[in-house]
């Protein structure tokens, strides 16, 4: 199934509803979750359904703490039961990524989480502190530091429980990247090539990067430990994804979205799906409407010029600081 075809495409946005998932269905009493990105759009969805499902401790990850203020008291008003946490995150830097590891390590246990925090930019930045480019830095690099360095704490929880969670929040439009920087040595620092950067192309090479990470990892990674799995909400339209888009071209993002985007409510299903309804089965797997489906064809073809081994030693290296290898290989069955 090709799912850059565009007919097949629209006819998932507007013909396939992900379920919703009732209390009655899955309750989530006496669990403890986090959401990365959750003082708006996904995010915060995601986090009012977890909530609707009873879960009795929530820690919204964010990068501006007064939003997340914010947010944690529109949540906590119909949650009067839960334990609603804002904790600090800034995928822009590595220190944020291991201070926010710390602080889940202190928890009684942790069930799940959901990794959707994510970046468009209209111009290209390099991040200041990794000399990366900021979308790779956040939605790449960062996304995956942060996945490798909960999958111990989650790890922990299995063992008196059911496996750890860990969804991360991918795209279809995955299948659409070019990723022209795969033939590059290195690859990482192919993206800081000025010339190569188109708005679009990056956020979705960095959604297809991200792919190829999860099924690296999961081939390492003993599912009955940790389930890591990848949730496509689809186009949602009050996403704030594309709130750096301006102008004219800000107009005419905004009516596409609204054209043919779901809502932030029907998307976010799939979040909550990925993270406390989908079990063992989904472990490496990309779902798409809450149902599995196959990874970006990129992926499944295994092309040896896809560069998928290169970006793996690339990234271990990156996270050489952060002792990843000896994480990930502990993460055997």
């Amino acid at each position: 199934d090709n799912k850059s075809d565009t007919p097949k495409f629209l006819y998932r946005q507007f013909f396939l509803t992900p379920s919703a998932t009732f209390p009655h269905q899955h309750n989530l009493e006496g669990q403890i979750g986090i959401v990365t990105g959750s003082n708006s759009g996904l995010g915060f969805e995601a986090s009012r359904q977890l909530l609707s499902l009873r879960i009795s401790r929530l820690i919204l990850a964010v990068r501006d703490l007064p939003k997340g203020e914010e947010a944690r008291r529109k949540l906590a008003h119909a949650a009067p039961w839960a334990i609603i946490d804002v904790w600090q995150l800034d995928l822009s830097s590595y220190a944020s990524v291991q201070a926010f590891a710390r602080r889940c390590d202190a928890l009684p246990k942790l069930d799940f989480a959901i990794l959707n925090a994510g970046i468009l930019k209209v111009e290209m930045q390099v991040n200041e502190s990794t000399g990366h480019e900021e979308v790779l830095q956040v939605n790449y690099l960062s996304t995956a530091l942060l996945a490798i360095v909960l999958l111990p704490i989650l790890a922990k929880s299995s063992r008196v429980s059911k496996a750890g969670k860990l969804a991360i929040v991918g795209s279809e439009t995955a299948e659409w990247a070019k990723f022209r920087e795969r033939t590059s040595k290195p690859i990482l620092a192919a993206f800081n090539e000025p010339r190569s950067f188109d708005l679009q192309d990056r956020y979705y090479t960095s959604k297809l990067l991200e792919e190829f990470f999860v099924s690296s990892l999961c081939q390492t990674v003993s599912r009955y430990k940790v389930v890591v799995n990848i949730a496509n909400p689809g186009f949602c339209y009050g996403s704030g994804l594309h709130a750096e888009v301006t102008g004219a071209l800000g107009l005419v993002f905004g009516i596409y979205k609204r054209m043919i985007g779901r809502s932030i409510a029907i998307g976010a299903r799939t979040l909550v799906n990925a993270a406390v309804i989908q079990g063992e089965q989904s472990h490496g797997r990309y779902l798409s409407n809450c149902a599995m489906a196959p990874l970006a064809l990129m992926i499944e073809e295994k092309s040896k010029e896809a560069g998928g081994t290169t970006l793996w030693s690339e990234t271990m290296a990156e996270f050489s600081f952060a002792d990843a290898e000896r994480i990930v290989e502990w993460m055997r069955a």
